[in-house]
């Protein structure tokens, strides 16, 4: 198998209709699967997924177990070689995964592969692309310096201003919204670290993942 979209869901049950509705679109002609994991919502998310899509493999949690230890959920059960990190407020396009693995077989140095995000009305997310947040890092983004010169090496890492939205390259960060890498590395790196309930723990991975000597990649 060469996918595993893993969707984690928690309560919003019309978005991750409209999510998997995408990826079904998107997995066209690849041999692909979706996982969907629920957090315990307290919405019909559940019966929405048994009565809409049967054929999508739905792991029930009895509680809410937070972002990294769901996903990790989900990706023991993978069978695919890639496995694609995925939000369940998201909407992919038809040729996403297509461009995506092709792009990744052409990397032999490959971490995560992030792809360019906009928002519902059409804005670029700049979280898209981020640097490690070190104390210099944090404090250009926190005062504004970053604005100054976005794209310099020395004010602009925060939002990886190296290389532009429509350009693809190496960063250090990318968001856990889309991330897609190789099944067994997931598993090698540890997967998400469950220390952590919600929020840092994309930037943390992607360190992980550099540390391993890896790179990790913007794909516009």
């Amino acid at each position: 198998m060469q996918l595993s979209v893993i969707i984690l869901n928690y309560n919003v049950r019309y978005f991750l209709e409209q999510c998997i509705l995408s990826v079904q679109e998107a997995i066209r002609g690849l041999e692909a699967e979706i996982i969907v994991v629920d957090n315990n919502s307290p919405d019909d998310s559940c019966q929405m997924i048994k009565e809409r899509f049967p054929e999508v493999i739905l792991i029930e949690n009895k509680e809410n177990v937070g972002f990294p230890k769901g996903n990790n959920i989900g990706v023991e059960s993978a069978k695919g070689e890639y496995v694609c990190i995925l939000n369940p407020d998201t909407v992919v396009a038809e040729d996403t995964f297509e461009k995506i693995l092709a792009f990744a077989r052409t990397k032999t140095d490959l971490g995560i592969i992030g792809c360019k995000l906009i928002d519902g009305t059409g804005n670029f997310l700049r979280e898209s692309k981020r640097g490690i947040p070190s104390p210099w890092v944090a404090f250009t983004k926190i005062s504004g310096l970053y604005k100054m010169a976005s794209s310099s090496n020395v004010f602009g890492r925060y939002y990886a201003g190296h290389i532009t939205e429509n350009q693809t390259g190496k960063v250090a960060v990318l968001v856990g919204a889309f991330m897609v890498l190789k099944r067994e590395f997931y598993k090698e790196v540890g997967g998400f670290d469950e220390r952590y309930f919600m929020y840092g723990e994309d930037i943390d991975f992607s360190f992980s993942v550099l540390k391993k000597g890896l790179s990790n990649y913007y794909f516009h």
